[in-house]
């Protein structure tokens, strides 16, 4: 079982792992409720099973470290039009990231979701993909 420390608060069943938009990962036992820190909460009928797990967590060492060599060029006051070629590296490897994530999503999240007639996770994810395309 993974342990990660959200700022939210969550109801899983033992032995769950996550994958939030943050790069944590996670998967659901069938009918997990989340209980949010507000109050709100919502149930997954379908199973969340990622495949691109570890790589996705390999890219996003990657990204991080990348954006930390970009905070040292503006600590040592390295040209502003070098700084922004490497910040448009690092926003394309999160973009790569994204499509490995989405992907990997709606290769098993959501085609369990429409299979079991779960209409809420598709509305999610249309939601995340606003948020993602913003």
């Amino acid at each position: 079982m993974i342990q990660e420390e959200h700022p939210e608060q969550h109801t899983h069943e033992e032995g769950t792992v996550h994958v939030h938009a943050d790069g944590t990962v996670h998967s659901h036992a069938d009918g997990t409720v989340h209980v949010h820190a507000d109050g709100t909460g919502h149930s997954h009928p379908h199973t969340h099973s990622h495949t691109q797990t570890k790589a996705v967590i390999s890219r996003l060492a990657r990204a991080v470290g990348h954006l930390e060599a970009v905070k040292k060029m503006v600590e040592n006051g390295r040209d502003c039009s070098e700084v922004l070629v490497q910040l448009a590296a690092v926003r394309a490897a999160l973009g790569s990231i994204s499509k490995v994530i989405l992907k990997d999503h709606m290769e098993h999240c959501i085609a369990d979701a429409v299979r079991d007639g779960d209409q809420e996770a598709i509305e999610e994810l249309e939601k995340a993909i606003d948020q993602l395309l913003v």
